[in-house]
């Protein structure tokens, strides 16, 4: 039988990799700020404002803030990161349509949960088991996270809209909020 392997994290973090606590979850998204975090893959910005505007439109959510991450294959900048947590009391953050970028996307998620701001990761289908390893990389294994049909980035504006309307259900699921 083979040893096992210790996985190592390929991001190099190791701060907070034991906190598997959630944030504090809204009782309703009324008024709250709603940070985007787009990762800049293509397609990324038209789904979270998609996305945001559903939350405004149906749920009261306050205003939306779009943020860009440098690369989509790493996680967030620690001052990107304070930032978007002091600014926001929900985050969205998308989206993983690659293996990198997934892992990236769902450590973004987990960051933000321990510095205390609901968050929803969105990966897509294909990628989901990547998200789902860096939970497990990130001591995390639990974390939510939801996932959109792949491919993203060839869409059409109507396409996106309709995934963006499909995985709501699991975006206020994951925020605790009861839809409706």
């Amino acid at each position: 039988m083979a040893p096992h392997e210790a996985l190592l994290d390929p991001t190099g973090m190791s701060t907070g990799t034991d906190d598997g606590t959630l944030a504090a979850r809204p009782v309703s998204l009324r008024d709250l700020r709603v940070g985007l975090l787009d990762n800049t893959k293509p397609n990324a910005t038209m789904l979270l404002e998609e996305i945001a505007a559903i939350l405004q439109r149906d749920h009261g959510a306050g205003e939306a803030t779009l943020y860009t991450k440098d690369y989509f294959g790493t996680p967030l900048a620690p001052s990107l990161l304070e930032r978007i947590a002091a600014e926001n009391d929900i985050v969205i953050t998308a989206v993983g349509d690659c293996g990198s970028c997934s892992a990236a996307t769902v450590a973004d998620g987990i960051m933000f949960e321990r510095a205390g701001v609901p968050t929803v990761s969105i990966t897509s289908d294909s990628f989901f088991m990547s998200g789902r390893a860096m939970a497990s990389v990130q001591g995390f294994p639990g974390f939510e996270f939801t996932a959109v049909a792949h491919p993203m980035a060839s869409l059409t504006q109507a396409e996106v809209h309709e995934r963006a309307a499909t995985v709501m259900p699991e975006v206020l699921r994951i925020l605790g909020v009861e839809e409706g």
